[in-house]
């Protein structure tokens, strides 16, 4: 970064920042600070906060331009650190055809017509994943399927295995990004039982969210106000309280069994889809190194 003369140094989240603001210092960049979490309040982040406080209280007021994910955490950050609003940049993909796809019942040789219902995303404590697995219990005639990788993965096919269920709860690996959107096209209904363990969370309204809109899923989602504010706009599923194991599994039954509710939502999803992309928003990252650079 010293040789590159670099105009401005991007720090996307806390555990670059110091060095990005040190290169920036000895080469006369303009240093942005992209932070998409909260984490001073994040789960696996308990022996890290009170350094990361230390980092940002330091380092983000120095800053030229900062950007977080949603207006609950620009509103965090602000007060928090003593600085301007950041700039909100929603975790967006770009806009996408949804196309049909049969990859997920060919791969994994699913057998029944049933709806698949998907979570893709890390597989991590605070997220709701072990009560999703417990609830499928409770919804029959549906597949589950998981993709992704984590600390929960093994845990989560020990519960679907104890719990009977290893004929309809299924597991795939991380998948490269370019591969995603063919795999999340191929289910039903895209799920998002996160809970509230953490400020992190509670201010989230979560990537998958908008890579389930660009697929044309139904949501079923936690009801955190991020979360809340882009399905209620959207008309998008049915939101659940976080960590309530009756609501999720009454929301599920509701949806499985309702192609038509799930075909009004589909609809919805895709007509959001352009609103909801990054393309709709990237011309304000431009604006803001247009500020920066002056």
């Amino acid at each position: 970064m010293l040789f590159a003369r670099a105009d401005v140094i991007h720090a996307h989240d806390v555990n670059v920042l110091p060095t990005a603001w040190l290169a920036a210092k000895l080469s006369g960049a303009k240093l942005v600070y992209d932070a998409h979490e909260i984490s001073t309040s994040r789960e696996g982040y308990s022996s890290f906060r009170k350094l990361v406080a230390i980092v940002e209280r330091a380092l983000m007021p120095r800053a030229e331009g900062t950007i977080t994910t949603t207006e609950a955490r620009a509103k965090f950050f602000a007060r928090a650190y003593g600085i301007a609003r950041p700039l909100v940049l929603q975790n967006r993909p770009r806009e996408q055809q949804p196309q049909a796809s049969e990859r997920i019942r060919r791969e994994l040789g699913l057998s029944e017509s049933w709806p698949i219902v998907l979570y893709q995303g890390g597989v991590q404590q605070g997220r709701g994943l072990e009560r999703l697995v417990r609830v499928a219990a409770q919804v029959p005639e549906a597949y589950f399927v998981f993709i992704g990788g984590g600390r929960l993965d093994a845990s989560l096919r020990q519960i679907a295995k104890e719990l009977q269920l290893e004929d309809r709860v299924h597991f795939i690996p991380t998948v490269a990004l370019a591969d995603l959107p063919s795999y999340t096209a191929s289910a039903d209904i895209g799920v998002q039982p996160i809970e509230n363990t953490c400020l992190n969370h509670y201010t989230t309204d979560s990537n998958k969210l908008f890579e389930y809109v660009q697929a044309a899923l139904p949501v079923i989602a936690s009801d955190l106000p991020e979360i809340r504010r882009i399905v209620r706009q959207h008309d998008l599923g049915l939101l659940v309280p976080a960590g309530n194991s009756e609501a999720l599994a009454d929301a599920l039954r509701r949806m499985v069994s309702d192609a038509g509710l799930r075909q009004h939502h589909t609809v919805r999803a895709r007509a959001a889809a352009a609103a909801l992309s990054w393309e709709m928003q990237e011309h304000l990252l431009i604006d803001l190194y247009r500020r920066v650079l002056g």
